[in-house]
């Protein structure tokens, strides 16, 4: 029930200020009424009662009160009530205040004492307070401000929770929502230095794998699709993202990100300006958009004992380095991720999933009514690690992952008849979907030698598959010491061993990866490797928070041919894949909150078969919000 307030005068008025001091309780009962009405109408509107302290506050002395009007000012701004009502609500306020004010006393009669007179304001005037009434003679100003302002709050945490606030609020359905995105323009250039080989050394599978077959007969004039390696290359580049994150309550979270790119492949979100691919770009036309994020995650428990679903195409689950993946690709799929804080400062962590690589088309081989055995790929990973924090300037991380991929390697086919480029063997569909350079290929079609392809010397149109399978053991490992902070040091570390690699078998059958031909061999020794490793240190801020922050990082790497699948790692080191080593030297600086420049430079020797050299020297302007 709300209380009523009485305001008791112990002090007996004198003659001259009787009929004045008679009137005060009057007065103070009007004002408290109608103040009353509005802290019941705040009341209403919470589904609350307010506290008596908060009523109680309404019959301080007129000097010390929050008026009327300021209250209700509070309610307009809370758009509780129009200016409209607000106005109504106090010229009411007032009218009952005025008629509630008793008539003034009748002069005494003559002859009537002092002390019968002292005695008739208190009989007649005082309002006798109710049941369960408060006494209150004054409530301090700071006591005032702390209960208006809990009034004030609990208010329109009430109005935000059943919507009704106003229509410029953001309801609460939209407060889980988190939009975000960047923009980075880029320069870049490729120098390739004299002496690698431009004889037709280096071809181009991926190239061929995704489009028509190559003709490998000798009476075929024309070399295979091949990559440059001797013309400098000079161009602006672009890339912009924009997400989307939406938490869903009760530990559910969805998102969605779209990006540029010239094309479909994993590792790369850059667009080329003015490059023409697929009918877009070139000539001012637009740049296509993808889906590069669409997810469900499910994370009940997070922070040091965390557990975490996801679904979908989502980030790199995995702790990895640009050795094994590059930083920018999607996870198709499902992860798991877990860690539980065993001691303080030691956290223990474990993440697997499933993620499928290629899907067979349904109608394979669309071109014949018998249908081919489904070539479908698959990668099954898992990594166990944990953090280790020492105290608060040293910090470690190590994991080691086991990658399987599952029926990526090469088979050659059964025997097939090819009389034209359109003509398709049943192991076509293991052909790289997307491949950068550097594994090792195989033929996949066995031809039948027949009269249609004079046995065997022309229409030879050939698809290449990977040599090697790949089951990949990795161990990372990250230390960060931030004692001399802001000059913050932090070094990463990765190396890989391709377990699944077979020398001997490879050799047999490797159309690339060779030495120089010597004496009467027809191609020279396979020169493949299945190991790498990589080393980085960085020195600065490892985030770009605010303007002139900094950081700087040299690392080298040294991936042989068939250590990694080379379409997932890094696309600008030596132009993209493996069967390379060198240095890379990358430099940051905040030219505000939210803007940064990146200079970086890599140098890039292959490792085995021809020689292959090139530098790549990029300029980003980086914007994010």
């Amino acid at each position: 029930m709300l209380y009523g307030i009485y305001v008791s005068h112990s002090n007996t008025p004198s003659a001259a200020g009787a009929d004045a001091s008679a009137l005060q309780p009057v007065r103070a009962h009007s004002r408290r009424h109608s103040r009353s009405r509005l802290a019941l109408l705040a009341s209403l509107l919470l589904g609350t009662v307010l506290p008596n302290s908060v009523l109680a506050a309404e019959a301080t002395p007129a000097s010390d009160q929050v008026s009327d009007p300021a209250l209700l000012k509070i309610l307009v701004r809370k758009h509780v009530l129009t200016q409209a009502e607000a106005d109504q609500v106090l010229k009411e306020a007032k009218t009952e205040s005025a008629q509630n004010v008793p008539a003034a006393p009748q002069p005494r009669p003559a002859g009537a004492s002092a002390s019968a007179a002292a005695a008739t304001p208190a009989s007649v005037t005082t309002i006798p307070p109710d049941d369960g009434a408060l006494h209150v003679t004054y409530v301090p100003e700071v006591v005032r401000k702390q209960l208006l302002d809990k009034a004030e709050a609990d208010l329109e945490a009430k109005a935000r929770k059943e919507g009704w606030l106003a229509p410029n609020v953001m309801p609460s359905w939209l407060e889980g929502l988190h939009l975000y995105g960047d923009v980075r323009v880029r320069y870049e250039g490729n120098f390739f230095p004299k002496g690698n080989d431009n004889t037709g050394a280096f071809p181009n599978f991926n190239s061929i794998n995704t489009g028509s077959p190559y003709d490998v007969s000798s009476t075929n004039p024309n070399f295979a699709p091949q990559r440059n390696v001797d013309q400098d290359r000079n161009y602006f580049r672009l890339r912009a993202r924009f997400g989307l994150d939406a938490d869903l309550g009760d530990g559910f979270s969805t998102g969605l990100r779209i990006a540029t790119g010239q094309d479909d492949q994993p590792v790369s979100e850059n667009q080329t300006m003015g490059y023409a691919n697929g009918g877009q770009g070139g000539d001012f036309s637009k740049y296509a958009i993808w889906i590069d994020r669409a997810y469900i995650k499910y994370a009940p428990w997070t922070g040091p004992n965390s557990l975490e679903v996801d679904v979908g195409r989502f980030d790199n689950p995995f702790f990895s380095t640009n050795l094994t993946w590059w930083s920018d690709i999607g996870f198709d799929g499902a992860a798991v991720k877990g860690s539980y804080e065993v001691f303080k400062g030691v956290t223990p962590f474990i993440t697997g999933g499933a993620f499928p690589i290629f899907n067979t088309d349904l109608n394979f081989a669309s071109n014949q009514p018998a249908k081919f055995e489904s070539e479908d790929k698959w990668l099954y990973a898992a990594q166990v690690g944990s953090d280790f924090e020492l105290n608060h300037s040293w910090k470690f991380k190590i994991a080691g992952a086991y990658y399987d991929f599952e029926n990526v390697q090469g088979r050659l086919s059964a025997p097939c008849t090819v009389l034209s480029a359109s003509d398709i063997c049943n192991t076509d569909d293991l052909r790289p979907s997307y491949a950068q350079n550097g594994n090792t290929y195989m033929a996949l079609r066995n031809i039948v030698a027949t009269s249609a392809n004079n046995f065997g010397t022309t229409s030879q149109y050939q698809y290449f598959g990977l040599a090697s399978g790949f089951r990949e053991l990795a161990v990372t490992g990250r230390m960060d010491f931030d004692r001399y902070a802001p000059f913050d040091i932090w070094a990463t570390a990765e190396f890989v061993d391709n377990l699944a690699f077979d020398k001997n078998a490879i050799a047999a059958s490797a159309v690339n990866n060779r030495g120089a031909i010597t004496g009467t061999e027809t191609t020279g020794p396979y020169a493949g490797g299945n190991k790498g490793y990589f080393a980085n240190l960085n020195l600065g801020e490892p985030e770009l928070k605010q303007r002139w922050n900094w950081n700087f990082g040299v690392g080298y790497r040294y991936v042989e041919s068939d250590a990694v699948m080379d379409g997932f790692n890094d696309p600008d080191f030596g132009l993209g894949g493996t069967n390379l080593r060198g240095f890379t030297v990358v430099g940051n600086l905040a030219l505000s909150k939210r803007v940064s420049t990146t200079v970086t430079w890599m140098s890039a020797d292959s490792i085995a078969g021809p020689p292959y050299a090139v530098d790549v020297v990029m300029f980003d302007l980086n914007a994010k919000f």
